[in-house]
C-alpha cells in the first residue's frame, strides 16, 4: 500500500479528490462510448459507393474531365457518382475514360 497521510483531514481531502477524479473518468468513458456507438452506426448505415464516377474540372463552369469506375485509385477529388447509363453516355460524347480503371472496357464500349 502507498504511504497515506496520517491525519483524518488530509485523508478526507484525498478521498474527495479521488471521487472527483473518478467522476471525470466515468464521464470521459461515457463520452467515448457514445462516440464509438455513433461511429459504428455511421459505418453500418453508410451508403454504398457509386459504381461510376464523373471527375469534374477545376471550377463549376468547366467540362467534366474523366469517367472512372467507382473504386478507382486514380480518381480526382472533384468526383460525383453517376449511373451506368450516364457513364456510357459521357464516354460516347467524348469525355475521356480513365487510363487506370478503364471504364470503357467495363462498360463494354471496346468490345
Amino acid at each position: 500500500m502507498t504511504d497515506l497521510p496520517p491525519d483524518l483531514l488530509r485523508l478526507r481531502t484525498l478521498e474527495t479528490f479521488l471521487m472527483l477524479l473518478l467522476d471525470e473518468v466515468r464521464e470521459a468513458i461515457k463520452a467515448r462510448e457514445q462516440r464509438e456507438r455513433e461511429e459504428q452506426y455511421g459505418r453500418a448505415h453508410r451508403p454504398p459507393p457509386p459504381d461510376w464516377l464523373l471527375e469534374m474540372g477545376l471550377n463549376r463552369d468547366s467540362a467534366p474531365v474523366q469517367v472512372h469506375v467507382g473504386g478507382c485509385w486514380n480518381r480526382g477529388k472533384r468526383t460525383r457518382g453517376i449511373s451506368r447509363a450516364e457513364a456510357r453516355q459521357a464516354i460516347v460524347e467524348g469525355i475521356r475514360p480513365c487510363g487506370a480503371c478503364r471504364p470503357d472496357s467495363a462498360l463494354g464500349l471496346l468490345d
